[in-house]
């Protein structure tokens, strides 16, 4: 009926203008409007599902679905929810008006040209979905886990340095790589994280990526990491092709952070196809390796050690790991001690710690027994497993077997000195294919650096003594006892021989700090080869059967033990009895022709030594006997000796090292200063060299930054307090090469250079000079050719001189003293002045001035009048402390001069131009102590 109606109207509307017709068309599309847009609706309804089904099934894969993607399925799901609801109203509205017998005309249109407006929208979309073709989704780079949090990590303060210090290196321009090292388990892959999660969150690079090589690196996997961090493809087999990708591609980034981690041997970056230094300044390479070697092989030269953490420290970590219950007052205690025999290690302070926690009480205690006391069980128990399996990995990747032998050797006698240990290593025949002494030594060195730049071993104390962390010395001696290759005992009273078959398998038996009992008729040691035996109570030896060694045909070093038994060891090429309280060496010992090193310091009750029996050992080349009151006698025709003479070490064949005291200036052979020795520690005089007590000595202690360092390494090192021999004696010649000179109480001597010396004493590193009442200089150079004098010298200590009233005599050249770093003086009373200097550039690295009670002092330096504007220029840009006390006279630090203060070689005249205090300019201000006086 509406239909008819509205085909009636539609007839007669034909007469009226073409707008009007295309209107009432949309009365005529009404039904079919609405039925197109109920077809297109159920069609992009089938188009949003199979879209969304592609889009999980993307997110399940991890892809990143593309935005334009997300926004039409919005855009879809709104258009066809808007399109129903449409339709719906529209059913609603469109109803008859006067009691249904007439259509709402108005309504209808409006609703038609409505359907038709909605069925294009719908068809647009539709078209739209169709262009996406596959580009629903996009490959993603996923973000290491690690960037995103710091979980794991925390911020001690002793690390904090480095991460700054590593930062700083990577961001400067000249630096392209930099390294960490560090013992296996001390942190450095997770504080290279942590600098990179640092960097990421600060922007200092555009990307970062990370790669573990491993012992045994795998390049394409290498290649692979770097190149899907980067959202690289690499389908290529061939490693080189892959290279050459991955190197265009790592240029295209601006700046880019590769981390390299777990480098065990040269890694060839070109091979990788990393480009870096001029190839690529943005690109920068962060490496963590265990040996600084590895580091320096691939061009790193900016390394940070990464140490052990304090004991604060290590209590917040294993506290952490473990729980708070660990504050409970009955476990506090022994947690703490677990703690401390952890080390300071991470790896064995996280594994112990999460083992044991809820732990009761007595599985504590086993725990920190076992750590204390290790075994080979011990590690199989689980204390700790991850600690052992990372220090054994070093201990498998050190190159040659007498590196590893030496290894096992240091976890023996650790802490000890470089010496004891070349002595050991003699005896364990790590020198096999090293004929002489002086060679062995260079080798020893080389590779105790090995082993610390592996993190095997620590400094202590200086280059002359090493150690060893606690946890890596047991591990190591746990190695050397599963092997059999040692067997030891550290630190107990109550312990057993090892059975006889494991006896004869052992090279070395080290019992240390222990109480020795039970000591076999016979050692069934046929393999033996070092011997170590320190019983706990140092003042009882251990009582060794006359038939102990009768097996031990190997043994080749032997350590405090009964000089009865020596002269049946015809094998032995070391022999020590340091700090014994012998009074005499057996005669015996002359039949030791084999024995290549015999050390004797501080055995301060020996008196005698059975003539020619020092003679009697051809192959000696290394004899210590620092600290021995042996009563030397002359040699004379027709006379006999009951004592030994230094004559003897005169007809030693292959002498290379020599420590020895001489209380009598007046026995010395001539020539005996003469010989070429590489090293040696000769002290002459009767008396102690230690300046005299007063206030000014007890001042300098105090200041331990003034105090040459004890354990300097020092070669050659000559002490003179002669008594009845004049300096130029034939017996002194030959002093020309020592490194460190003491002298003191010299006969005849005004100065250093020229009467000890015309060469300038080219190798001297330390002079100390005293009690001499006749030096008036140190240099004079007025009467001999102007040459440098000392330019190696790094400290000059002059006390109690008296009458000396300058060091120089003429002003001081640059190249002269240019490695001084410490000048100390007291009790100079003529002293005018430390130098005359030429020029503002003379003592370039001097760090430390300490010049007390030197009555006549007139200024700390002075200056030549000719420099232009000298005071105002000089520089002492290394000084870090400056002290001065009890100098009445002095009015200035430095002070221009035609001619210096008094003279003693010239008439006392001179200008000046005083210049109070004097314009500094240091990297650190340096600080300034004034114990008394001015």
């Amino acid at each position: 009926m509406v239909e008819s109606i509205v085909t009636v109207l539609l007839e007669v509307v034909k007469c009226f203008a073409p707008p009007t017709e295309r209107q009432l068309c949309y009365l005529r599309n009404y039904k079919a409007n609405f039925e197109n847009l109920k077809a297109e609706i159920d069609k992009l309804k089938d188009e949003s599902k199979s879209i969304q089904h592609r889009v999980s099934e993307a997110e399940r894969k991890g892809e990143k679905i593309e935005e334009k993607v997300e926004n039409w399925l919005v855009s879809a799901n709104n258009t066809i929810e808007q399109a129903a609801k449409f339709i719906e109203d529209g059913e609603t509205t469109s109803k008859r008006c006067f009691k249904g017998l007439c259509p709402n005309f108005k309504t209808r249109y409006q609703l038609s040209k409505k359907a038709e407006t909605e069925v294009k929208a719908l068809v647009e979309l539709k078209e739209e979905a169709r262009r996406f073709d596959d580009r629903i989704f996009y490959r993603t780079i996923a973000e290491e886990v690690w960037l995103k949090s710091n979980k794991g990590y925390e911020a001690f303060k002793s690390r904090l340095s480095t991460l700054k210090s590593r930062q700083d290196a990577l961001t400067d321009v000249n630096v392209s790589i930099v390294g960490v090292y560090g013992m296996g388990g001390i942190g450095k892959t997770t504080l290279v994280k942590e600098f990179a999660t640092q960097a990421s969150e600060e922007k200092l690079f555009d990307q970062v990526v990370f790669s573990e090589v491993s012992q045994t690196p795998d390049i394409k996997k290498i290649q692979g990491e770097i190149a899907e961090k980067l959202g690289l493809e690499l389908s290529e087999e061939a490693e080189s092709r892959r290279a050459s990708r991955l190197y265009e591609r790592l240029k295209k980034e601006k700046m880019i952070l590769v981390i390299l981690d777990n480098i065990w041997k040269y890694l060839d970056l070109e091979t990788v196809g990393i480009p870096f230094d001029d190839d690529h300044r943005g690109c920068k390479l962060l490496l963590t390796a265990r040996d600084r070697n590895v580091l320096l092989s691939m061009g790193s030269e900016n390394n940070f050690l990464i140490g052990i953490l304090n004991e604060h420290e290590a209590w917040r970590l294993f506290k952490i790991m473990a729980g708070n219950f660990v504050e409970n007052r009955e476990l506090k205690s022994t947690a703490t001690n677990v703690a401390k025999a952890c080390g300071g290690l991470p790896i064995a302070l996280t594994t112990v710690a999460k083992a044991l926690r809820n732990k009761e009480l007595p599985v504590w205690k086993n725990a920190l027994q076992e750590l204390q006391t290790p075994s080979e069980a011990s590690f199989d128990e689980g204390v700790p497993v991850e600690a052992y399996s990372t220090i054994e990995l070093s201990y498998k990747y050190l190159r040659g077997e007498q590196l590893k032998k030496t290894f096992l050797l240091c976890s023996l006698i650790t802490p000890t000195s470089i010496m004891d240990l070349f002595k050991y290593s003699i005896g364990l025949g790590a020198f096999e294919s090293v004929h002489k002494i002086e060679d062995a030594h260079n080798k020893l060195h080389a590779w105790v650096h090995q082993l610390r730049d592996s993190c095997l071993l620590l400094e202590d104390g200086g280059s002359k003594f090493f150690s060893m962390h606690d946890v890596v010395r047991d591990v190591a001696i746990s190695i050397a006892r599963r092997d059999k290759i040692a067997f030891a005992v550290r630190n107990e009273d109550v312990w057993n021989w090892p059975d006889a078959d494991a006896l004869k398998k052992y090279f070395a038996i080290c019992l240390k700090d222990s109480i020795i009992n039970d000591i076999p008729e016979v050692l069934e040691s046929t393999q033996l080869e070092f011997l170590f035996m320190s019983p706990k109570n140092s003042f009882v030896g251990p009582n060794v059967p006359e038939n102990f060694f009768k097996r031990t045909k190997k043994l080749r070093h032997l350590g405090d033990m009964d000089t009865a038994i020596i002269g049946k060891l015809e094998n032995l090429e070391i022999l020590g009895f340091v700090r014994s309280d012998i009074v005499q060496l057996p005669k015996a010992l002359g039949q030791l022709t084999k024995l290549r090193l015999l050390d004797l310091r501080d055995c301060f009750h020996l008196k005698v030594i059975a003539p020619n029996v020092l003679s009697s050992l051809i192959r000696l080349e290394e004899l210590y006997m620092g600290n021995c009151s042996v009563e030397w006698e002359v040699e004379r025709a027709n006379s006999e000796r009951s004592n030994a003479s230094l004559d003897e070490l005169m007809l030693l064949p292959w002498p290379t090292t020599l420590e020895i005291d001489v209380k009598n200036d007046s026995i010395l052979p001539e020539g005996f200063l003469a010989r070429k020795l590489e090293r040696f520690k000769i002290s002459i005089g009767n008396e102690s060299f230690m300046p005299p007590k007063s206030v000014t000595r007890e001042w300098f202690q105090s200041r331990p930054h003034f105090l040459i360092n004890s354990n300097r390494e020092s070669l050659r090192e000559l002490k003179l307090k002669l008594d009845f021999m004049d300096i130029f004696s034939m017996k002194l010649q030959g002093i020309n090469n020592v490194e460190y000179l003491w002298l003191d109480k010299l006969q005849g001597v005004k100065n250093v250079l020229f009467d000890l010396d015309t060469e300038g004493f080219s190798q001297l590193k330390h002079l100390h000079v005293q009690n001499n009442p006749n030096f008036l200089c140190i240099v004079d150079s007025m009467e001999m050719v102007a040459c440098e004098a000392f330019p190696l010298l790094e400290s000059l200590i002059l006390h109690n001189l008296i009458n000396m009233e300058r060091i120089c005599i003429d002003q001081l050249k640059v190249e002269s003293f240019n490695e001084l770093k410490i000048i100390q003086a007291y009790n100079c009373d003529k002293l005018s002045n430390i130098f005359w200097l030429s020029t503002t550039k003379c003592l370039p690295r001097l760090e430390r001035i300490a010049v007390v009670d030197c009555s006549k002092m007139k200024e700390i330096f002075a200056i030549g009048e000719e420099v232009d504007n000298a005071i105002e220029k000089i520089e002492f840009a290394q000084l870090r402390s400056l002290s001065l006390g009890n100098l009445p006279e002095v009015t200035n630090f430095c002070r221009e001069v035609k001619t210096p203060s008094a003279s003693p070689n010239r008439p006392s005249s001179h200008t000046s131009s005083p210049a109070n205090g004097m314009r500094k300019r240091t990297s650190r201000e340096p600080t300034s102590t004034m114990p008394r006086g001015k």
